[in-house]
């Protein structure tokens, strides 16, 4: 089985850390692909689409040398495009769909974004010191300590790497504007939240189980980026719920 592992707003491949080699570890006959958004990564001199349908078919483009059907295992804003990729595809092309913290159109908008994160977003926006930028985004993300040694990682990451504000701001407009289909695109998917995430309540989660009858879990004190605060947390959901 072939999964697509898609990272959130502004962020990279690189920024999963350890995370896709611990589920090749512990999944052997799965095969993990680790994609770019558009103005990210390998692609960060290329222009973001201010809509999650562009993000996502500039996504498929990049995928297509890999063989079908594939699983979705997604992230933050990420989870939105895996969303919006399973509800405009075949029948049976997404096979798995697992979202990690993400939100949508379905939830209101102070629990898209909690009130408490705007002025920190806002301070980060506005950082001249890329080091200080970067630690403080995952300060921010992550309720565990923040190494000296993964700051520097991030930091090493955007400096060679960089996001342009034009590209943040058309990828916090696509995540602003989104808001999915009316219509079940899978019979069940996996919704992984965090009780602790400071940036989106864990209700917006909630109200993809509600309307869907998907699959939810809870942690109860990790942060938004739940892989790095709590990696084996989620390859112990996963494994539980895989063979439904």
């Amino acid at each position: 089985m072939h999964w697509i592992l898609l990272r959130g707003l502004t962020r990279e491949r690189a920024h999963w850390g350890d995370f896709p080699a611990l589920l090749r570890d512990r999944f052997p006959d799965h095969h993990f692909h680790a994609v770019d958004l558009p103005g990210t990564g390998v692609h960060y001199r290329d222009t973001s689409p201010a809509s999650v349908a562009g993000i996502r078919e500039k996504v498929c483009e990049q995928v297509s040398h890999i063989p079908k059907p594939f699983s979705l295992l997604a992230l933050s804003m990420g989870g939105m495009v895996a969303l919006d990729w399973a509800q405009n595809v075949p029948e049976g092309e997404i096979q798995n769909l697992i979202l990690i913290n993400t939100s949508s159109g379905f939830s209101p908008t102070w629990q898209r974004m909690r009130p408490g994160a705007w002025p920190r977003v806002l301070r980060l926006l506005g950082r001249k010191e890329l080091f200080d930028r970067e630690r403080d985004i995952l300060r921010l993300t992550c309720n565990r300590e923040v190494p000296l040694s993964l700051a520097k990682q991030w930091y090493s990451i955007q400096r060679q790497r960089p996001v342009s504000t034009r590209n943040a701001m058309n990828q916090m407009a696509a995540a602003a504007r989104y808001m999915p289909g009316q219509k079940r695109p899978l019979p069940d998917a996996l919704l992984l939240a965090s009780r602790g995430d400071r940036i989106v309540h864990w209700r917006c989660s909630a109200a993809l189980e509600e309307r869907w009858q998907w699959t939810l879990k809870l942690h109860p004190d990790a942060g938004h980026d739940l892989p790095l605060d709590e990696p084996e947390w989620i390859i112990q959901q996963i494994r539980s719920w895989l063979p439904r």
